[in-house]
């Protein structure tokens, strides 16, 4: 039997995932590594740990489920997106700390550009918002920041890359320089249009051209690892950002089809088929996933900072819990929040909002409030900021979403995904297999090596664990909505000097 080894490399942990040829898991492993906020606006990741803790991971999952390097068709890799790493090409030593994706150190910056009037000329170039939260301003930081980087980039001594580039660098012992589409059209810096780096951008960025990894399909082997990795060379043959993966792990194949994953943040993409639709309403237009069909795939994501990290911080902030599987117990210890309304904007406010100097704030207490309330706040926030998203797809004339696919350690909250259908109005449909990044990158694989021949495979391999129906009329539904919409009101341009 041939089996497929999946790399999920995410915010605040590695994990590396064993599947069979049917797509059942058979072994698994999984490693936090530090955070460090260096300063209020700062979020790094030492690009050491995050190899580390990958390569340990795999190696332990395959230990787990059995399997020696030789029986692996291919690896998969998901990752974190838009975290930015440079490093050096000759050691493949990082230069500096990773600038994570929920970084705002470049804030300045990008309202610098957009005052120029590059705002609109970014977007329909990239599809994305001028806006701290991706690679190209995060880049052109390090080479302003780190002693002799911009110069050594020009003599081409430098790499940069996203996640996915710098794993597969070290995979490969240095062999590879390679990105996919939809990681790529991540970093402000590639053509939405033209699918490759686009040079007006570079110019704008003041990126050199030499630091860039070359684009290669989401789906087809690129290379392979370095046979003294695990023993035997594994064939590399899927690339995807961890949301297109968990997109097309949850089968959302055809346009119109939509899932949400409840991870760090939380990422609603829709699928809109071969054609990229622009949004009018501060969604982002990205690539899904090439190398499937003979057309690249498409999608609208609404992107949300902080969704399983306000649990965390209910946690390790607050110490309401010790563990973060209490707070569904604690919250369902009251029949609602009792007024209290939470706006975890800690790192500012995503899509639809894109506000950098937006804070957390803590609204409608009372002396009555209490853990449970604020327990309860939290759940209805990430909730809503979910919903926001939809309401937005709507309003760019999305079709009418029929169901929303969920995945994500979230998404295992029973009351979280009540709250969901309530807020949406429609069915929240979760799968037996939370796991659906990994589970993507394992089919991008899959179909890359030729385990899997047509992608409606992975419809057959996808099962239903529950079904959420909406319990609310509408009219409760709205209400709800409004008292959100002015706390957020409250919460944006509170940083704003």
């Amino acid at each position: 039997m041939a089996y497929l080894l999946a790399l999920d490399q995410g915010t605040t942990s590695s994990r590396a995932i064993v599947f069979d040829a049917d797509g059942r898991v058979r072994g698994l492993a999984q490693q936090a590594f530090a955070q460090h906020f260096p300063a209020p606006d700062r979020v790094e990741h030492d690009p050491q740990d995050i190899l580390r803790t990958q390569l340990d991971c795999a190696r332990e999952a395959l230990a787990n489920a059995g399997v020696a390097a030789r029986e692996v068709a291919a690896i998969g890799i998901a990752n974190q997106r838009e975290t930015t790493v440079l490093w050096e090409r000759a050691s493949g030593r990082a230069l500096a700390p990773a600038i994570v994706w929920q970084d705002r150190r470049t804030a300045v910056e990008c309202e610098r550009l957009r005052a120029a009037g590059c705002a609109e000329d970014v977007r329909a170039r990239t599809g994305l918002e001028l806006d701290p939260y991706f690679s190209a301003t995060k880049l052109a930081w390090l080479l302003d920041h780190v002693p002799d980087a911009r110069v050594r980039a020009e003599r081409g001594e430098l790499a940069f890359g996203t996640i996915d580039s710098w794993l597969l660098w070290h995979l490969s012992g240095g062999r590879l320089h390679l990105t996919d589409a939809g990681n790529a059209a991540r970093t402000l810096l590639f053509n939405l249009h033209t699918l490759d780096w686009d040079p007006v951008l570079l110019k704008r960025f003041r990126i050199p051209p030499v630091l860039l990894p070359r684009v290669v399909a989401s789906s087809g082997v690129c290379g392979e690892t370095d046979p003294a990795l695990f023993g035997a060379a594994i064939p590399i043959a899927g690339i995807g950002g961890d949301q297109q993966a968990a997109t097309f792990g949850q089968a959302c194949l055809a346009p119109g089809m939509a899932k949400n994953t409840y991870g760090t943040g939380c990422f609603l993409l829709m699928n809109t088929g071969h054609v990229p639709v622009a949004s009018a309403h501060r969604l982002l237009t990205t690539v899904g996933w090439t190398g499937v069909d003979a057309a690249p795939s498409y999608a609208l994501e609404g992107s949300v900072f902080m969704g399983g990290a306000v649990v965390q911080w209910l946690r390790d902030g607050l110490g309401l819990v010790k563990r973060a599987s209490e707070v569904e117990a604690l919250a369902a210890s009251v029949p609602d929040s009792g007024g209290v309304v939470l706006v975890p904007a800690f790192t500012g406010l995503g899509a639809p909002y894109w506000d950098p100097h937006a804070r957390g704030t803590l609204l409608g207490l009372s002396r009555g409030s209490g853990a449970a309330h604020i327990a309860r706040a939290a759940l209805e926030a990430i909730a809503m900021q979910s919903a926001d998203l939809v309401q937005a797809m709507a309003r760019d004339g999305a079709a009418p979403l029929a169901e929303l696919r969920v995945d994500g350690g979230a998404a295992a909250n029973d009351l979280l995904m009540q709250m969901q259908a309530d807020l949406l109005g429609v069915p929240v449909l979760r799968p037996r297999l939370l796991e659906t990044t990994a589970f993507g990158a394992a089919c991008l694989a899959a179909l890359g090596c030729g385990l899997w021949k047509r992608p409606q495979e992975i419809a057959t391999h996808w099962q239903l664990d529950r079904r959420f129906e909406p319990r609310w009329p509408a009219a409760r539904r709205d209400e709800a909505r409004a008292v959100w919409v002015r706390a957020v009101e409250r919460a944006r341009a509170w940083a704003q000097d």
